[in-house]
């Protein structure tokens, strides 16, 4: 075999090496948890927006603000999306849902004209059972409004991605970093803050982050007025089902809209609770497809409607661990639902309702629409609900603290508390937001997946004419061998150094000749090589030798990394942080320019942890 002859003068210019670097290659890995359930990620949109009215990505059905939804892929992906889909509709078409009478009437109007379905509040009576000093890492997912704020410590966060000039993170999912089972009064938790974990339409936000998305539309200024350029995620429930995804199997548990007026939008909400013989502070429930819906805590139980009107509160957001026996066993004080005796119910109050700035029962603390509240505490300090987390520990803003930097607090849209981690591609339990917003993954490419779960690659060096030396041209691979096409190499696993699973794959290769894979610290332009291109440069080195198959194939991997400490000095070590570039080259008797030997393209790598 003729030795390769590299040159110093063959370098690539820096700055040309890291711009073929800027794109990356991702392909990520799920986690084998998730894979032997069907995941369901649902949620609703609020009348303010234009997904309302628009069709959906499944029936072309006009979407209303009292359907539940889900991305078109069927979980949170990359964007670009089409608009959602709907999964359980508001009434009874396309498909049975909700049964609410009204909901026909509604359809097809458009957004920015309230009806009288909105959907505040949702769950599947599945949340984690919380038990006393129980971590929470990253479990407790929620939505804010458009007018929601925080710090932004951790970034992506409603900090960040509500800033001025941004304004993405009402469509947007958050998970809380540092909490723990409640109660947690202002201040409790160690770590308070927040993180994104769903974005609205999946792409690149303003403050340069991307994360998996719904396919909603962003962004949306806070503004007031009943039409909104964007969309408000305005309910969420999400969990992990055996099987196909049918009508959940205990049923829909959700809070229809109260008609106040919002003192910031200066517009009165929907009513659809009182269209239906509701409360906005009841929780309703519906046993199968099509309802028809019953209440299952009535306002009440729940601390609200004490003052005020009759349809003073407006429960907007909920998490439930039903315990399997019929109707509500209301807790007595929290966490007595670990014992199975009561139901764990979680939520949060609207903007504008009656019992904000009204003591809870916990803390004798004033009650704001960022909070996580339970129902009222037996013997507590006041008959209004308890603050379970307060909305301080999830990095919101409040009104509370004297005096009021802000005149209302951020508002708790949705909120969730799944059971197993939505995304955990590493399999540690823990969701991968919280890892990476606590220095327990990194992310280096900002797109809300470890490093360590996906391959952060680049394929370069292809053929197009003019550069195959004796015009053997092949723009999709190296250039062309005798099999008529260019050789093809490929990467497969991740550059995670702890996981060693990195694959490279050479295709479209002749059969039965000898090969081997060339890897290069530097990469350069492509100069002639044989009957190639050669692109990877010093300092060079050389995996072991192979045959290809019958089939023109061969591969290397896993254990590269373990190979190289093995087999090379220090020098050619595959380490966390590091960038090698990696190219097959194969012996052919009868190649085009008759050298006896030809390269396929290369792929370029960076490894992680």
């Amino acid at each position: 075999m003729q030795t390769p002859q590299f040159r110093s003068s063959d370098r690539l210019p820096r700055r040309l090496a890291q711009a073929a670097f800027g794109a990356l290659t991702l392909l990520s890995l799920s986690a084998s948890a998730q894979a032997q359930a069907t995941p369901l990620y649902t949620f609703s949109v609020d009348w303010h927006g234009p997904t309302v009215g628009a069709p959906d990505s499944m029936f072309g059905f006009p979407i209303t603000e009292g359907d539940v939804l889900r991305p078109a892929p069927g979980f949170p992906a990359f964007g670009p999306l089409p608009a959602p889909a709907i999964q359980f509709s508001g009434g009874f078409a396309p498909v049975p849902g909700l049964g609410l009478a009204f909901h026909a009437p509604c359809v097809g109007h458009a957004g920015g004209t309230p009806c009288r379905v909105e959907v505040d509040a949702l769950d599947y009576g599945r949340s984690r059972l919380l038990q006393p000093g129980m971590p929470l890492k990253g479990a407790v997912h929620f939505s804010v409004d458009r007018f929601a704020f925080g710090p932004m410590p951790v970034p992506p966060s409603v900090g960040s991605e509500n800033a001025a000039g941004v304004a993405e993170a009402s469509a947007d999912a958050f998970v809380g970093l540092g909490l723990m089972a409640g109660p947690l009064a202002p201040g409790a938790a160690p770590m308070p803050g927040n993180t994104g974990a769903v974005d609205g339409n999946g792409m690149v936000s303003a403050s340069g982050f991307t994360y998996r998305g719904v396919g909603l539309v962003e962004p949306l200024p806070p503004i007031a007025g009943p039409a909104a350029p964007g969309d408000n995620m305005d309910a969420l429930a999400t969990g992990f089902l055996a099987g196909p995804v049918g009508f959940p199997p205990q049923g829909i548990w959700f809070s229809l809209d109260s008609g106040f007026m919002d003192p910031l939008l200066g517009v009165p909400n929907t009513g659809s609770a009182a269209f239906h013989g509701f409360v906005g502070g009841d929780v309703l429930h519906v046993a199968g497809p099509g309802g028809p819906p019953a209440v299952y805590a009535p306002a009440g139980l729940l601390g609200l409607n004490l003052i005020g009107a009759v349809d003073a509160d407006d429960l907007d957001a909920l998490a439930i661990h039903e315990n399997g026996m019929p109707g509500y066993q209301p807790s007595l004080v929290p966490n007595d639902w670990a014992a199975g005796g009561s139901d764990m119910l979680l939520f949060s109050v609207r903007r504008g309702s009656a019992v904000i700035g009204m003591p809870d029962s916990i803390f004798g603390l004033p009650i704001t629409e960022g909070d996580i509240l339970t129902r009222p505490v037996a013997g507590g300090v006041s008959p209004f609900p308890g603050i379970y987390i307060a909305a301080e520990n999830l990095g919101l803003m409040t009104a509370r603290v004297p005096p009021p930097v802000v005149a209302f607090s951020a508002d708790l849209d949705a909120l969730d508390i799944p059971v197993a981690p939505i995304f955990d591609c590493n399999g540690n339990g823990v969701e991968d937001a919280f890892d990476i917003a606590t220095g327990g993954a990194t992310d280096v490419n900002l797109n809300g997946v470890p490093d360590a779960c996906e391959l952060l690659s680049v394929s370069y060096c292809f053929c197009p004419a003019p550069f195959g030396p004796c015009g053997n041209h092949d723009p999709a691979a190296g250039c062309k061998n005798s099999t008529g096409v260019g050789g093809l190499l490929t990467a497969t696993g991740s550059g995670s150094i702890a996981l060693d699973n990195l694959v490279f794959n050479a295709t479209q290769l002749p059969p039965a000749k000898p090969g081997l894979l060339l890897q290069g610290g530097s990469a350069i332009a492509g100069v002639p090589f044989f009957d190639g291109r050669r692109c990877v440069n010093g300092p060079i080195f050389r995996h072991g030798g192979v045959v290809t198959t019958a089939a023109g194939t061969a591969s290397y991997g896993p254990g590269l990394a373990a190979w190289t400490v093995a087999n090379f000095g220090v020098g050619g070590w595959l380490t966390p942080g590091s960038t090698w570039n990696f190219q097959f080259w194969h012996r052919d008797t009868l190649l085009p320019c008759g050298t006896r030997a030809n390269l396929t393209n290369a792929v370029g790598v960076t490894f992680t942890p």
